[in-house]
């Protein structure tokens, strides 16, 4: 060991711990708002493994619990279905001191809604002084599950055996579209989501923009109470344009908005009580995370006050220090380049740990994550061990590993090369890979993340091998063709994302990072490709 390498060790602990502090700093303590209390919340009670998808519901205990919690910061909740879960609550609601918003969910299946209505209805009347208003459906205009004149057909039907105001819920712009569903109900109740807009803006806009939609409600529909049955904003998600999601955003906008709705006199729902994990089904993971606590009914953030964007932020950068020292120690790292990639390679990999772990919502997700993770460190062990000792072997290729992989299909699996070359044959693998998700955020982006977590530890080896001119062999076209792929996606995104989309922006450059080796390898390689070896396997 070098006298200069503790000194090293030193510095670069310095920087990872600035690096974590930062964009973990305590923001928005000068945001308040006026009142702690929330008019209403959505209630989904689903816990984190439960899910109406798969008919999973939690019991009367667990609701009742919820309630509770809610109860201390919320004077009611709103429901969207009267059919869901074995209990009663109206009783626990009532119990808890909330009141409820009844909703009655309306899909395209008129015997289901017929279900639907009949419960409603009973829970109404079975509990009239907790149940403040019905909501007849949610959103169905928005889903066309059912035609303006059918939907109003149940609005009519339930508000004749009911004593509660009538509403119905839907985006605003559909109010707009239909107004003559507002003669039916007593309250118009519009969802207010910017971040999901087709022109989706960062919060302060949506603040504004909200204002006016509220206003331009009530001018259409003069007389008519105006409610806002759902605003919200993600903790955790894909930015859409500017809009960002994440823990200091959502404290931010509630907080904005209650200011708002507290100043004009709003009557207003919020979206949600707690974190849905189901929804990363349908709407990816900004869908499962709008909640004010989180699936394990842990609050978020303080409704004042500094908020941190994640709050064990120094328990990850300890994570890292000990994984960029514990890389540096069993690989005999002791030149400053080695050093530096180590620490580079414990951040990236305490990174990718920290944020997959809080995503782990389906079984699916969990077999990605114990492939991936693994992968990584060994990636990041593989290139500790080539910055100190350099490459054994010429380096493989592309179509090496491909012929590596047919060939352990057949029964041949030559060991001994591949183990000698394991660093070139699990980099190939995650460019690939890095291509063919990169081709999904081109084609089906709508609900998918940046993939940061999943390629931290490879963008690290990237700008390795760029500093150190360690470029992969390319003999052929499958050597550089995955990274050609992945760069030209990168590209496309850039255009399909746009210019305000900060978070797309970084994550499409460091594409261009990680397919940079291989093409520049393919710039320098000669103009006659050597035959690929995969052919001898």
């Amino acid at each position: 060991m070098r006298s200069a390498r503790p000194y090293l060790v030193f510095i670069f602990g310095l920087l990872t711990l600035a690096a974590w502090y930062w964009p973990n700093r305590p923001q928005a303590a000068g945001v308040s708002m006026p009142d702690a209390r929330f008019h209403s919340v959505s209630y989904a009670p689903f816990r984190a493994w439960q899910s109406p998808l798969t008919k999973s519901f939690p019991t009367a205990s667990q609701v009742t619990q919820d309630l509770k919690l809610v109860a201390r910061h919320a004077d009611g909740i709103r429901t969207y279905s009267s059919l869901e879960g074995d209990y009663d609550i109206g009783a626990l609601a009532k119990q808890a001191g909330l009141k409820v918003w009844v909703g009655i969910w309306l899909g395209s299946n008129k015997a289901d809604n017929a279900r639907e209505m009949a419960a409603g209805i009973a829970q109404a009347n079975a509990h009239p002084h907790t149940d403040t208003r019905v909501v007849v459906g949610n959103e169905v205009l928005l889903r066309r599950d059912l035609s303006p004149s059918d939907l109003i057909k149940d609005i009519d039907y339930v508000k004749a055996r009911v004593k509660q105001p009538v509403a119905y819920a839907d985006v605003a712009s559909f109010w707009f579209a239909f107004p003559q569903v507002a003669k039916h109900v007593d309250i118009v109740m519009i969802h207010l989501l910017p971040y999901w807009q087709n022109r989706p803006v960062n919060v302060d806009a949506a603040i504004a923009r909200i204002g006016r939609t509220i206003a331009k409600t009530e001018a259409l529909f003069p007389g008519k109470r105006i409610s806002v049955g759902e605003t919200g904003w993600p903790s955790r998600g894909r930015w859409r344009g500017d809009a960002a999601p994440s823990r200091v955003n959502e404290a931010v906008f509630l907080r904005k908005f209650v200011t708002l709705a507290d100043r004009d006199h709003v009557d207003y729902n919020l979206i949600e009580a707690f974190d849905q994990n189901w929804k990363y089904h349908d709407e990816g993971i900004a869908g499962a995370n709008w909640g004010i606590w989180n699936a394990e009914r842990a609050p978020k953030f303080p409704l004042s006050g500094p908020v941190v964007e994640m709050p064990h932020w120094p328990l990850y950068a300890g994570i890292a220090i000990i994984l960029a020292v514990g890389l540096a120690i069993i690989g005999r790292a002791s030149k400053s380049g080695a050093i530096a990639l180590a620490f580079g390679l414990g951040n990236a990999l305490a990174y990718a740990g920290a944020v997959t772990w809080h995503i782990l919502y389906d079984d699916a997700l969990i077999v990605c994550a114990l492939v991936n993770l693994p992968a990584q460190a060994a990636l990041a062990w593989f290139a500790v061990r080539r910055a100190v000792l350099g490459a054994a072997l010429p380096a493989a290729g592309g179509a090496e590993t491909i012929g590596l992989l047919r060939g352990t299909l057949a029964g041949r699996f030559p060991w001994r090369t591949a183990a000698a070359r394991r660093f070139d044959h699990v980099w190939f693998g995650f460019v690939f890979t890095a291509a063919i998700v990169q081709a999904f955020l081109v084609f089906d982006p709508r609900y998918r993340d940046a993939p940061f977590a999943i390629f931290a530890v490879p963008v690290v080896v990237a700008l390795w091998r760029l500093a150190a001119r360690d470029m992969p062999a390319v003999r052929d076209w499958r050597d550089w063709l995955p990274s050609a792929a992945l760069a030209i996606g990168a590209l496309g995104s850039i255009l399909i994302s746009g210019l305000p989309n900060t978070e797309f922006l970084i994550w499409n450059g460091l594409g261009l990072i990680l397919a940079a080796p291989a093409l520049i390898g393919w710039l320098q390689s000669p103009k006659a490709a050597t035959p690929a070896r995969s052919s001898q396997l």
